[in-house]
């Protein structure tokens, strides 16, 4: 059903893995779509093509979502192009694992600026550039509600992305604009798996009700729910996507 015909959707770090299913899962759903990526264009251009070639419309748009000036150049060029901005969707992020008194500076710093800037910047941006009655959806992840070893700092830059998730719904919902965070748990992704022993996967997927791996569709559903009428009344929430797990 194209129940967000007409609607625009941004989809930071688009271009492999969940956020490319996010993308064509709201492609689906009639969106038109900006692929955003900060490094493979290739693999955000045949996102792109496989949008057109089942009948949509997106572009893809290059920006580092750690620099405020990429994210408003971003902000600025898809409404260049599409004319408006309904639905922002913060999906870039990295993680990188290391005990906490092993963290380097340098990966301590990264992680803050694209996990945690990158959606503060993007929220300031929204503030008056994603229209009225819009939906914001900033992804989280399971390992909030967890206390796995070297996961510290990651799991720190995702948990105040959902504090300020919660505070920004109420700053901004005069507008009509509901801000949600989605919780992923163990996802079968590239790069999820990649290092990983099938011991180690056969573990993870035990840890929740159905006893496998998400997928990235199981993920992008969600999103795309929380971006439509239906799932207006939801805001300031942080939804668990994990099969159970937490």
């Amino acid at each position: 059903m194209k129940n967000l015909a007409d609607k625009v959707a941004v989809v930071t770090g688009s271009s492999k893995g969940i956020g490319a299913a996010i993308a064509q899962q709201f492609a689906k759903a009639g969106a038109k779509l900006i692929v955003n990526y900060s490094g493979d264009e290739e693999a955000a251009n045949t996102i792109v093509s496989g949008i057109r070639l089942n009948g949509g419309e997106a572009i893809a748009i290059k920006a580092d979502v750690s620099k405020k000036n990429d994210i408003t150049r971003l902000f600025d060029e898809s409404i260049a192009h599409f004319g408006r901005i309904d639905i922002w969707v913060n999906n870039a992020g990295i993680m990188q694992n290391s005990l906490i008194k092993e963290l380097s500076e340098e990966q301590f710093n990264r992680q803050l600026d694209v996990n945690f800037k990158g959606v503060f910047y993007s929220l300031q941006e929204a503030a008056s550039k994603l229209e009225d009655n819009g939906s914001i959806i900033n992804l989280s992840s399971t390992v909030t509600r967890t206390m796995f070893p070297t996961y510290g700092v990651y799991s720190a830059t995702k948990a105040a992305v959902e504090q300020m998730s919660r505070v920004f719904a109420k700053e901004i919902g005069a507008r009509g604009i509901n801000v949600n965070c989605v919780l992923p748990g163990p996802t079968g992704t590239d790069l999820f798996l990649a290092g990983k022993s099938e011991e180690q996967i056969t573990q993870l997927a035990a840890t929740n009700a159905f006893k496998r791996l998400g997928s990235p569709e199981d993920i992008a559903r969600i999103v795309v729910f929380l971006a439509t009428e239906e799932a207006k009344w939801i805001s300031g929430q942080c939804i668990g996507a994990n099969g159970g797990m937490a």
